[in-house]
């Protein structure tokens, strides 16, 4: 990362060489209120969110910034945590299955954030097997099959190779 050999580093080192994470299991603290939540981010780098940008983009997170961890709905807590690394400042974030089991209104919510942090310069790896949420917002597309890539292909050439993709896709 930017030069450092980060593989055996602790993961507070990564995090302190710019990465955030937002894992699948979103890691929330249910005795905390969101806005507490909000506020544990320990630095504001270059990228960092404000606590209002965070309300702009997430209003439902306003709306519920005295609720504890605990009171969300499984789509709050997903805002919660990418709103969380999003106050880091972090310019590499790796985004483990964010749309899993959430309602339509909610992916595509994340989905237009997710275009909103692309525009603003962050590297975005989005791990995901929402192929229909996930296509459309990356650059470059990776079928790993078996922990191995089996399938590469650009966005200016998914069309092309739609029929290929949905090969490897398919259940």
């Amino acid at each position: 990362i930017n030069g450092v050999e980060a593989s055996a580093l602790a993961p507070h080192r990564i995090a302190g060489l710019g990465v955030g994470y937002c894992p699948e299991e979103r890691g929330i603290y249910a005795s905390l209120t969101t806005e507490e939540c909000l506020m544990l981010p320990s630095r504001l780098g270059a990228l960092g969110v404000s606590l209002e940008e965070i309300y702009d983009m997430f209003p439902n997170l306003a709306e519920r910034r005295r609720s504890q961890g605990s009171r969300l709905s499984g789509g709050e807590q997903q805002m919660l945590a990418l709103a969380r690394i999003l106050r880091t400042g972090a310019p590499l974030l790796l985004l483990d299955e964010i749309s899993e089991g959430l309602a339509p209104v909610i992916v595509q919510k994340l989905a237009e954030v997710v275009t909103v942090l692309k525009r603003r310069g962050y590297t975005i790896v989005l791990v995901e097997q929402n192929s229909r949420f996930a296509a459309p917002l990356a650059d470059r597309l990776l079928v790993v099959e078996h922990g191995r890539v089996a399938f590469e292909v650009a966005q200016n050439e998914l069309a092309n190779k739609q029929s290929l993709l949905q090969q490897f896709l398919s259940v």
